[in-house]
């Protein structure tokens, strides 16, 4: 359990993604429907668009976007490391420009504690660099070792500055090291010397194995300590999900559930369906009859198939509600299943389920 000023969250946990101060296509209260307990914000995207000094004036991120309950942001370090064009690196930070309109700007471990704190979330993350996949271990070391210092600085600006609106914020180190275990290994040690709140383990679910990610994920929460919230970034699908869970994490996010339902494609515990799929001309029956969410108890497949095909937005919206509750469904019920000692065996009966060939996601009539 995660206490914040704005609600506790049980963990395990996923959290919608809302990057610019919203969950596309979904609205806070369907959001309450359905479970969601926190949701995740983007320094970069929030920074650029509308900006700190109109996220002040509105009170913060919590009272701008009607969600009373905890905020998680992410430092914005993926997304400007993702423009790799766009940007420059040095030990000060990272100059890049702006995907909206060219302008430059610069992060520096100082400023992305500044605008977090502008921001007002519950949990701010440090700014890191996040290696490519594939990289060679040189440059996966310089790379984490620089996110290193930048950890220790956002730590110290942590502590240098107070919050500016009536509640207390949290911070967490990210891990990196791409895929080489002595680095994640010296990169989980620094910064639990640090002694953050929490702790992110990024640079996965970039291009690697998944072999690859379990094992990386394996060793950070072998190092970083159970009593603090640990945080795989990124990730991922929801058998992804389960295994890291089983490897001990705590938080999750990743666009898939909504970015998929915008494509009609949905999650079931009984594998992958795609709405678009002939197949589902005159069926019927609920996206999932065991999932109690407003899209299931209300339509059928064949009514979301037509209105997919019409081109209208309410099947979307259905698709990205129900992919949501599926996602806090498993979390929720991996948090039981721990509970009530069961877990591995639950994670089986899970697995297998969604290794069923529920649907030709390929085969459609466009």
């Amino acid at each position: 359990m995660i206490a914040t000023a704005h609600g506790e969250i049980p963990t395990p946990i996923f959290m919608p993604v809302g990057t610019q101060g919203t969950v596309k296509a979904v609205e806070p209260r369907e959001l309450e429907e359905i479970g969601a307990r926190i949701i995740l914000g983007n320094t970069y995207h929030l920074y650029l668009r509308p900006g700190c000094s109109i996220m002040e004036r509105a009170g913060g991120l919590h009272r701008f976007a009607a969600w009373p309950h905890p905020i998680l942001t992410d430092s914005g370090g993926y997304q400007v490391f993702s423009l790799s064009d766009l940007r420059g690196i040095d030990e000060d930070g990272v100059v890049f420009r702006s995907h909206l309109d060219g302008s430059s700007h610069r992060f520096t471990p100082e400023s992305v504690v500044d605008i977090q704190r502008s921001l007002g979330s519950d949990i701010m993350m440090v700014l890191d660099e996040c290696a490519p996949y594939p990289c060679d271990e040189g440059y996966a070391r310089t790379s984490h070792r620089l996110t290193l210092r930048w950890a220790e600085r956002c730590n110290n600006r942590l502590h240098a500055t107070s919050p500016r609106y009536a509640h207390p914020q949290a911070l967490f180190g990210i891990v990196q090291g791409s895929v080489f275990e002595d680095l994640r290994r010296e990169s989980a040690a620094g910064l639990v010397a640090m002694d953050f709140d929490g702790y992110g383990i990024g640079g996965l679910s970039v291009g690697e194995p998944p072999e690859a990610m379990y094992r990386m994920t394996e060793i950070c929460t072998g190092i970083l300590p159970v009593s603090k919230p640990r945080y795989l970034m990124g990730v991922g699908t929801p058998e992804n999900i389960l295994e890291s869970i089983a490897r001990g994490v705590d938080m999750f996010d990743c666009v898939m559930p909504t970015r998929n339902g915008r494509n009609a494609m949905v999650f079931t515990r009984h594998g992958r369906m795609n709405l678009r799929n002939a197949r589902y001309a005159d069926d019927f029956s609920p996206i999932d009859d065991e999932c109690t969410c407003y899209a299931c108890r209300t339509f059928t497949r064949a009514y979301l198939r037509h209105l997919t095909k019409a081109r209208e937005i309410l099947p979307l919206q259905m698709a990205s509600i129900h992919n949501l509750a599926f996602y806090l469904w498993l979390a929720r019920s991996a948090r039981e299943a721990i509970l009530a000692g069961r877990f591995t065996s639950w994670k089986s009966g899970i697995l297998a389920g969604l290794a069923e060939d529920f649907d030709d996601i390929g085969t459609t009539d466009n």
